[in-house]
């Protein structure tokens, strides 16, 4: 399989992917905290916060349909959330709905709630992708190694971003080759096989795990990472952050 799940648009050329990871990753969690924390009501603010990360995805050069598909992926688990706050959420009601013997109203502060919980999550899901998208996974660690995150998440995520690739790869291959054995039945002869399957893949994971873990003891390895690359805080990254910042700023200060 192509192993390009994250950084998949990271050879690009553009202003954006020539930034510090550094500078695109405080950039992403100011406009993060600033779209969490700016009240329901504000949706003019909503609006000029998706004009920023848009003019912001244009610069970048990424396929408008990639990060539109990427995006999407956050609703369901909105949904999952907050799917029943119309329900039970006290308030002006604006519709009443008979479901068998339970009559359930919906309230138009739950509408609100939900919606604005929504619209800050589709936003910050956004900035995500532009920061993943246009950052090389390990130039991104190595950024946040620098801005002094704990060393040992900085290790978990790399390791994962490496291995779940391998433990994909495997997957498919334990899936042909329950195919190629006529995979059928009944559906509890079924889900026998899938948990099965499952304990394999657990066991094969912690075999792998700790083989690994021997071959980086048996190379020096001493719980730190070091490469010959290092990042580059120029002009345009110090411009970059402090107009970004400015704008965030201004748009806190006028809605709120």
């Amino acid at each position: 399989m192509k192993h390009s799940f994250i950084d998949k648009y990271s050879d690009l050329d553009s202003l954006i992917h020539r930034l510090d990871p550094r500078t695109k990753f405080i950039a992403s969690l100011a406009f993060i905290v600033l779209v969490v924390l700016t009240p329901i009501r504000n949706w003019q603010a909503f609006a000029l916060y998706f004009g920023l990360i848009a003019t912001c995805l244009a610069i970048s050069k990424l396929p408008h349909l990639y990060v539109l598909k990427r995006s999407l992926v956050i609703f369901p688990f909105v949904l999952m959330i907050a799917i029943f706050i119309p329900f039970f959420k006290p308030g002006e009601v604006v519709g009443s709905y008979n479901i068998w013997l339970w009559k359930v109203s919906v309230t138009y502060d739950g509408l609100l709630i939900l919606a604005n919980v929504a619209v800050k999550a589709w936003l910050c899901i956004l900035s995500l992708i532009l920061l993943s998208a246009t950052t090389r996974f390990g130039d991104l660690l190595k950024g946040l190694k620098q801005l002094g995150v704990p060393e040992v998440i900085v290790l978990i995520l790399s390791f994962m971003y490496r291995y779940i690739f391998v433990l994909v790869d495997e997957v498919m291959r334990m899936r042909r080759a329950r195919d190629s054995r006529n995979f059928g039945g009944g559906r509890l002869r079924q889900l026998k096989t899938i948990g099965n399957m499952i304990g394999t893949l657990f066991i094969r994971s912690y075999e792998r795990g700790e083989r690994v873990y021997a071959a980086m003891l048996a190379r020096g390895f001493d719980g730190e990472i070091r490469s010959l690359y290092q990042l580059n805080f120029k002009k345009v990254d110090a411009y970059f952050g402090v107009a970004f910042c400015l704008v965030l700023a201004s748009l806190g200060i006028i809605f709120w």
